[in-house]
């Protein structure tokens, strides 16, 4: 009897740790490592004039030729940002940014990269700033508005 009480003892222990290890793991971002666009690549398209369609999804700036929606944390801008992507074909290449902050924090990148997922976009893209704006595009000279 008390094996069996040790060991259904630890099974809990175990249990419950496993439980908590994965309440604080951090949830897996929606997009793959294909789906973030190079800033180099980004703004080489833009300066022959060959960019895709972007969003500004963020407070943090405007890229040259992109589209301000406002920062998709909020119902409004995720609407616009819906209302946008619904008058283009799915098979447009879409890059979309924030920039506000690192990716691991950003409450604009996730919304907004799920909802190009949801659309069906098959060339949907995050612009990889995994810092902010003014760290992996504007102080590398990038084309800004």
């Amino acid at each position: 009897m008390n094996i069996s009480r040790t060991l259904l003892t630890g099974l809990a222990i175990a249990a419950a740790t496993w439980f908590i290890a994965c309440s604080f793991q951090k949830p897996a971002d929606p997009w793959t490592k294909d789906q973030l666009k190079d800033p180099a690549v980004l703004a080489k398209s833009i300066q022959d004039n060959k960019a895709p369609v972007i969003f500004d999804i963020g407070p943090s700036g405007s890229i040259k030729g992109s589209v301000e929606i406002g920062a998709t944390e909020s119902k409004e801008a995720m609407a616009l940002l819906g209302s946008k992507l619904d008058a283009l074909d799915k098979n447009t290449e879409v890059v979309i940014y924030c920039g506000c902050c690192p990716f691991s924090k950003c409450p604009n990148v996730r919304p907004a990269f799920n909802l190009l997922k949801e659309k069906g976009f098959v060339n949907g893209k995050l612009l990889n700033l995994p810092q902010n704006l003014k760290t992996d595009w504007i102080d590398k000279g990038y084309p800004m508005q």
